[in-house]
C-alpha cells in the first residue's frame, strides 16, 4: 500500500479517535461506555496502523502523527482515572513527556535564540556606543552599576518579582500564540529577545562589568530563558503542523497539534514563576556571582534533566504501552 492510499484509508479512524481523545482530557470516565468501547476498537486499529507505518514509512509526518494519537490513546486505555490528581501527574510526568516529543522544536527555538544572541553581543562589544543608542534606558546600567542590589525590601522584592512574572508570562504566552503565523512570528519573538539579551550582555562586558552582569543575570536566567525556548517550541510545533497538515486541513491540523502545544505553554508557567521569584530575591540582592551563577546551573540543569530523564522514560513507557 502506497502512502496516499494509507492516509486515505486511514484518516477518518484517526479522525475519530483523537476526537475521543480529545473528549476524554485525560480521564476516560468522561466518555460513555459506548464510546469507551469504541476507543478500545479504535486503539488497536491504530496501533496496527503505526507498526505498518514505521516499517514503510520511516520519518513521514504520518509516522510522527500516528505515534502521538497512539501515545495519547494509550494512556486512556491502559491507565486509571486519575481524578484529582491530573495536574499532579500532568506536572509530574506529562509536561515533560510533550516537551521531550518535540525535540527538534525546541533545538531549532534555543537556535532561534542562541545565534542572535550572539551575534547582539559581539555587535555590542565591538560598538558599544551604538549598542548604548540602540539598548532601551532600562539596560542602560550594566555598563554602570556597581552593585545588583536594588534597596526594594521584602514588599518591594516581591512587587518585582511580580512584575517580572507577569512580563514573562506575557512574552511565553505571545511565543505560543504567535504559531498560528505559521510559526514566523513565534521564530521573530524569539529572535528579538535573543538580540536584544546578547546586545545587554555584550554592553555589559565591554564596559568592564560581566562579574555584576553574571550575578544580576544567571541565577534567573538560565531558567528564564529556557522556559522561553520551551514555550517557543510549543508555537513552532503548531506552525509545523500548519506547513504539513497531511492529509487535514490547515485548521484541523493546527488545533490538534494546538492542545498540546497550550498544554506545555501552560506547564512552563511555574518555571517562570520561580524564576521571577529568584530574579527579585536572588539576583538583585547584591549577592556576588560565585553566588548566583550555580544557582542558575543548578536550575537549569535540573529543568533540562527532567525533561532528559522524565520525558524521555515517559515517552518510552508510552510506547510500550502501544505495542502492548
Amino acid at each position: 500500500m502506497k502512502l496516499p492510499e494509507f492516509e486515505r484509508t486511514g484518516q477518518t479512524r484517526w479522525d475519530e479517535l483523537a476526537a475521543l481523545v480529545d473528549r476524554a482530557r485525560g480521564r476516560p470516565e468522561r466518555l460513555g461506555g459506548p464510546e469507551i468501547l469504541r476507543l478500545g476498537t479504535l486503539y488497536r486499529q491504530a496501533t496496527a496502523d503505526l507498526a505498518y507505518a514505521r516499517r514503510r514509512f520511516a520519518g513521514d509526518p504520518v509516522t510522527e502523527r500516528l505515534e502521538r494519537l497512539v501515545t495519547s490513546a494509550a494512556a486512556l486505555v491502559y491507565e486509571r482515572p486519575r481524578g484529582r490528581r491530573g495536574v499532579v501527574a500532568f506536572l509530574a510526568e506529562d509536561y515533560w513527556r510533550l516537551v521531550a516529543a518535540r525535540r527538534w522544536e525546541v533545538v531549532w527555538a534555543a537556535l532561534l535564540l542562541l545565534l542572535p544572541g550572539l551575534a547582539g553581543a559581539t555587535w555590542a562589544i565591538l560598538r558599544p556606543e551604538a549598542a548604548a543608542v540602540f539598548l532601551p534606558p532600562e539596560f542602560q546600567w550594566v555598563a554602570s552599576a556597581e552593585t545588583t542590589a536594588q534597596g526594594l525590601g521584602t514588599v518591594g522584592l516581591a512587587g518585582f518579582s511580580t512584575f517580572v512574572f507577569t512580563n514573562n508570562i506575557r512574552v511565553a504566552l505571545l511565543s505560543f500564540a504567535l504559531g498560528v503565523t505559521f510559526g514566523v512570528g513565534t521564530a521573530w519573538v524569539v529572535l528579538q529577545n535573543g538580540f536584544v539579551i546578547g546586545a545587554v550582555v555584550g554592553l555589559g562586558v565591554a564596559a568592564g562589568n560581566a562579574g555584576l552582569v553574571a550575578a544580576a543575570t544567571v541565577a534567573h536566567g538560565l531558567l528564564e530563558l529556557s522556559a522561553l525556548v520551551v514555550a517557543a517550541a510549543a508555537g513552532l510545533s503548531v506552525g509545523r503542523a500548519m506547513l504539513r497538515p497531511g492529509t487535514k486541513t490547515r485548521r484541523a491540523a493546527m488545533a490538534a497539534e494546538a492542545r498540546d502545544a497550550f498544554l506545555i505553554a501552560a506547564g512552563t508557567a511555574p518555571w517562570l514563576v520561580l524564576a521571577a521569584v529568584v530574579e527579585g530575591y536572588v539576583s538583585r540582592t547584591g549577592l556576588d556571582w560565585p553566588v548566583t551563577v550555580p544557582v542558575g546551573v543548578v536550575l537549569a540543569g535540573m529543568f533540562w534533566l527532567a525533561v532528559a530523564v522524565l520525558g524521555v522514560r515517559a515517552q518510552r513507557r508510552a510506547r510500550r504501552l502501544a505495542r502492548r
